[in-house]
């Protein structure tokens, strides 16, 4: 407990400073490290010691495509389309090296590196989206608002209400009644960002802007959360990563953000903004 303390104690304010504050080159800098270490936590759990070294090249793809977004921006999808169909044909070539060398690697190793190395990134990639749009200061916070809020209020919930069991087999201590105690916490957290869009930006989000937003946001949040505790459940992880003591790894305590980041990024671009 003492480490998660002082991890949060440190990191929050890290956090505040590089993602509000700071260049956006500062952003940029964050998710890079942030891509690259989750897809080789990914790839370490998943990968059998054969195939370890994949998982160098698959950090190494998914932390140079938020490079890619920051120097292309809007221009950068063909390219990133490009390079991941050239990093897809890169795997099946490897796949099929090994496989004449009579170590072959299974497909799903291969699924795993697609996801790794270029979804995974895409969909990080979108807090670096937000950070360069118009009020990005404050927009940037909106998936970590959401997500912490709703584990913070599941948490809660689950204990005090808590009776029946979400997905007893992927995650024995979620509940229903801390599933909407999530939901609640998705709405708050979208709250205190309205707060601060206004006070720092002068930019005001309508009520039922933010229980939408907040209200989708949790639900995507605890989608993201049980969608890697499946992975933990298959290949037997308890934790992902050591890097943040009392947290585990980068994909334990940015899984939900993972997976809210591109739906609010979606939302404000398809949406035309707020």
């Amino acid at each position: 407990m003492r480490n998660r303390v002082l991890v949060a104690v440190v990191g929050v304010p890290f956090l505040l400073w590089v993602l509000g504050y700071a260049p956006v080159i500062a952003t940029a800098v964050l998710v890079v490290g942030m891509c690259a270490i989750g897809a080789w936590e990914l790839m370490h759990a998943v990968t059998d010691y054969l195939h370890k070294p994949l998982a160098f090249v698959v950090a190494f793809v998914a932390g140079y495509l938020p490079v890619w977004i920051y120097t292309f921006n809007s221009g950068s999808y063909l390219w990133i389309a490009a390079g991941a169909f050239g990093f897809v044909l890169f795997l099946f070539i490897y796949a099929i090296a090994h496989y004449e060398k009579e170590t072959p690697v299974p497909f799903g190793t291969v699924s795993a590196a697609v996801f790794a190395g270029v979804v995974f990134p895409l969909m990080l990639s979108c807090l670096l989206r937000l950070r360069m749009l118009s009020g990005g200061n404050v927009w940037v916070f909106i998936p970590l608002a959401i997500a912490f809020g709703s584990d913070t209020f599941a948490l809660f919930a689950g204990m005090l209400f808590g009776r029946h069991k979400l997905a007893p087999h992927v995650s024995p201590k979620k509940t229903r009644e801390g599933a909407v105690g999530g939901v609640v916490g998705g709405i708050f957290g979208m709250m205190l960002i309205s707060l601060a869009g206004s006070y720092f930006n002068g930019e005001y989000l309508d009520l039922l802007t933010i229980v939408s937003i907040g209200a989708v946001g949790s639900l995507i949040s605890q989608l993201g959360d049980l969608s890697f505790s499946v992975v933990k459940r298959e290949f037997g992880v308890k934790d992902y990563g050591h890097l943040l003591p009392g947290h585990g790894g980068i994909l334990d305590r940015f899984d939900s953000v993972s997976f809210v980041a591109p739906a609010v990024w979606l939302m404000m671009t398809l949406g035309g903004g707020f």
